[in-house]
């Protein structure tokens, strides 16, 4: 038996609900193993989600979402045995990317060339950790200034659509998973093919 190809998937308290939760499921699904780290964590413990929603006010509102298993422990992860990163948003990346290791991890993803998915806020890690000069990338809005600053090239796009850049696959929000996610996955071989039976 062939052993499942792994994703790399680092959460935090706060990390967005639909953007865990909606990745981590449909990989799975495509047969990938998604290990989920958050820094301080081992595996067994949980990151509180939150929920980012529009309902009449002039930004997203948070509320509340789930407990979200961590699968892997942090201090433990061997980045070698992964094919691919993925980075949700939420609030969580405004202090993962505090974390000297959690931009380590990612730079490696860039350095050895393997894909890597950002959602919304996941950008303020590939900022910090210097990866975005010269990439053409979105994120939500109000984290555009931020990847401009560091040199990338900020592509306003709808709520549902991704950019892709070399390795790297991005969407403002998660109403884009399934644009960027199909992305994501031919980037790390998988061709979906239809037919009739």
């Amino acid at each position: 038996m062939v052993s499942p190809r792994k994703i790399l998937m680092i959460v935090g308290d706060f990390s967005e609900d639909y953007e865990v939760m909606v990745p981590f499921q449909t990989l799975e699904t495509f047969g990938f193993q998604v290990d989920t780290v958050c820094p301080n964590k081992k595996k067994g413990d949980t990151v509180a989600t939150c929920v980012h929603d529009f309902v009449g006010f002039q930004t997203y509102a948070e509320s509340r979402g789930h407990n979200f298993g961590i699968t892997a422990d942090f201090d433990a992860i061997n980045l070698d045995e992964y094919d691919g990163l993925f980075l949700p948003g939420g609030r969580a990346p405004e202090y993962l990317r505090l974390n000297e290791r959690v931009l380590d991890m990612t730079r490696h993803f860039f350095v050895h060339n393997k894909p890597v998915a950002s959602v919304c806020h996941g950008i303020q890690i590939l900022t910090a950790a210097n990866l975005v000069k010269g990439v053409e990338a979105t994120c939500y809005p109000a984290c555009s200034p931020e990847l401009s600053l560091m040199g990338g090239k900020y592509v306003s796009v709808g709520a549902h659509e991704a950019v892709i850049s070399g390795n790297l696959v991005t969407s403002p929000a998660w109403p884009g998973h399934q644009a960027m996610l199909r992305e994501f996955v031919k980037l790390l071989g998988v061709e979906i093919v239809h037919r009739r039976v």
